[in-house]
């Protein structure tokens, strides 16, 4: 059984940095795509950014140069840095992982069978 564990969010003024983990249990980050998905209240879960196996990497285009996806298999754990947050950014944020070996990176959320619970992430301005 997959078990995913968000970390690392919390309030930052605009122009500040956080960065996010996501502990997987269950899963292979060397062998599954992961991906960071986020929902503003009001809106639909957007995808953010995502990592294939080989660590091939996929931006949306609204945080292309801020944000940074990396992973360490040997840890199991997927990391977000997001750097120069902008309100914009405000949302919870989930880890997703996908069910598949060897599957691309890709920022459709039904490409992804598991979900953790979130880490809420806020900008002021």
């Amino acid at each position: 059984q997959v078990q995913l564990v968000e970390s690392g969010g919390g309030s930052v003024q605009a122009g500040g940095s956080l960065r996010l983990s996501c502990a997987a249990s269950g899963a292979i980050l060397s062998k599954q795509c992961m991906g960071w998905f986020r929902q503003a209240p009001g809106k639909e879960r957007e995808g953010v950014a995502a990592i294939d196996s080989d660590g091939t990497t996929k931006y949306a285009d609204s945080v292309k140069g801020r944000f940074t996806l990396s992973k360490d298999n040997a840890k199991n754990t997927l990391y977000l840095q997001m750097n120069s947050l902008t309100p914009d950014d405000t949302a919870m944020y989930y880890c997703a992982a996908d069910a598949r070996w060897y599957g691309r990176a890709r920022l459709t959320s039904s490409d992804f069978a598991y979900w953790g619970q979130g880490t809420q992430v806020t900008v002021s301005s």
